[in-house]
């Protein structure tokens, strides 16, 4: 068995699966609540909420999977990136248990872990494909062409992720955190085209989100507070309207220049219900594994170059890819 471990952001996770991709177990402890009252997610609050469930987190997923860690061969783990104080604490909870166990471990790239996602059963995508990865940090069409390779990256954000934009729109419209669910849930009680909001054109296949934002927040002024009340949901609509062009439009382009035959869609915005019909022919993440997991990230260990004990007890985390 492979035990997976993710601290990134505000989940605690820790999976189990096989070396041939089947979830014996998938627990996610997610600290939304905790960050609703904050707008968004306090580095240094989330990082001592890890430090109390991952212990915890790793028991119930081995219970769940009716196992031990005598029957752990493998411990993956999310190294970067994410908030630093939080990778920190996953990092040190696989370290102790892949060396208490002697056991070789594999630092995971958390994006590589969220494409990993779509190698798991019951229905793994054989590559290669082109992949949006959009998420609360980040946006991306990526190029995958082998399981095991790093995959070429096609476009990226020029500011907001898409998961960001959904936030901050929540945000300006007085809705819950995270943003995308709420809006998603108010969206479907408006009119997506009542506001014509902008969708960027950029050059080649990058993203932008930050005059979009802009646009939602002059609307949001123009309105007394008893119209916005009236407006909210076809507010919700039309933005959500306008991220969901920018990503499902972009992705047809990048595929058309490409060649490529498949699409697929991951990340926590691949929840999000009208960009799941805007690209019907994409494979998609399941839902449970769209926000941030360590099935993903047990999966991606499988394809990622293991440390042998105890080459990894100096290894570090990282905060970003640059």
């Amino acid at each position: 068995m492979i035990l997976g471990i993710e601290t990134s952001c505000d989940e605690t996770a820790a999976a189990l699966i096989s070396e041939g991709g089947r979830i014996f177990a998938n627990i996610v402890s997610s600290q939304a609540d905790l960050h609703a009252r904050y707008g968004g997610v306090v580095p240094e609050v989330a990082s001592r909420r890890h430090l109390e469930l991952v212990t915890p987190v790793v028991r119930e997923a081995l219970g769940m999977a009716g196992a031990t860690l005598d029957d752990v061969e493998l411990v993956g783990v999310t190294t970067g990136p994410g908030l630093i104080g939080a990778l920190l604490v996953g990092l040190s909870a696989a370290k102790a248990i892949a060396w208490a166990r002697r056991l070789p471990l594999a630092a995971v790239d958390h994006l590589d872990g969220h494409v990993a996602s779509l190698y798991l059963e019951p229905a793994p995508l054989e590559p290669p494909f082109l992949c949006l990865l959009a998420s609360g940090g980040h946006t991306l069409l990526l190029d995958v062409a082998d399981r095991g390779a790093k995959p070429r990256l096609l476009g990226t954000t020029l500011d907001d992720a898409a998961g960001e934009a959904f936030d901050k729109g929540a945000r300006l419209l007085g809705l819950g955190y995270p943003g995308g669910a709420a809006i998603d849930r108010l969206a479907r009680d408006g009119d997506p085209e009542a506001y014509d909001f902008p969708v960027a054109r950029v050059s080649g296949f990058d993203f932008s989100f930050s005059g979009l934002k802009t646009a939602l927040l002059y609307a949001v002024r123009e309105l007394e507070a008893a119209e916005l009340e009236l407006r909210r949901a076809d507010l919700a609509a039309s933005y959500q309207r306008a991220i969901v062009r920018a990503l499902a439009e972009r992705t047809r382009e990048a595929a058309a220049a490409t060649g490529a035959r498949k699409l697929a869609v991951v990340g926590g915005v691949a929840a999000n219900s009208e960009l799941r019909r805007a690209l019907p022919d994409a494979a998609l993440a399941p839902l449970e594994l769209c926000t941030d997991n360590a099935a993903m990230i047990a999966s991606a260990a499988r394809f990622t170059e293991a440390i042998s004990y105890p080459g990894y007890l100096g290894l570090d985390a990282y905060a970003s890819t640059a």
